[in-house]
């Protein structure tokens, strides 16, 4: 192996959650989701020798994976899945409690529920990604991302109230 491919396994290995996560968020069946990870990874790597480290790593991470789900959802031309997915996958605690399930659920259900690039924003916002990266990673002005985040919320109310 070659120091440039043990430097992105290692790479990889150390910020598979994020990937994890942008793969969760697009596909809701484990056999899709499996595949759309495998489909980052490969991009990552193709794109690799082009990281030219003028931002974050994971900044850049994330514009790839993101990039990766987006449009492989535009190929598929479908709606993005609507089924729950589970507590295990979000690394959340393991408390059992029916009402922490039942708004998790609905919080999942809400935010699956917007369109593609809202989806991508809340979720490095729930990563707590600053505002700066998430401007950085999108392409738009933090200003922009300030009043997408708002509206944003204001869905997610709207839809969880539902």
């Amino acid at each position: 192996m070659t120091p440039e491919e043990k430097k992105f396994v290692q790479l990889v290995n150390q910020h598979q959650g994020l990937i994890h996560k942008v793969a969760l968020m697009y596909e809701a069946d484990p056999e899709a989701r499996n595949d759309l990870f495998q489909e980052i990874v490969l991009q990552l790597w193709k794109a690799f020798p082009t990281f030219r480290g003028e931002s974050k790593i994971t900044t850049w991470m994330y514009r790839i994976a993101l990039n990766t789900a987006i449009s492989g959802l535009r190929k598929k031309n479908r709606k993005p899945p609507t089924e729950d997915i589970h507590d295990g996958h979000l690394n959340i605690s393991e408390v059992h409690d029916t009402d922490h399930e039942e708004n998790l659920q609905r919080l999942q259900w809400a935010i699956r529920q917007l369109s593609e690039i809202d989806r991508a924003m809340i979720l490095m916002a729930l990563e707590e990604v600053p505002y700066e990266e998430i401007a950085e990673t999108m392409g738009i002005t933090q200003n922009n991302v300030r009043v997408r985040m708002n509206r944003i919320r204001e869905r997610l109310r709207k839809l969880m109230k539902a």
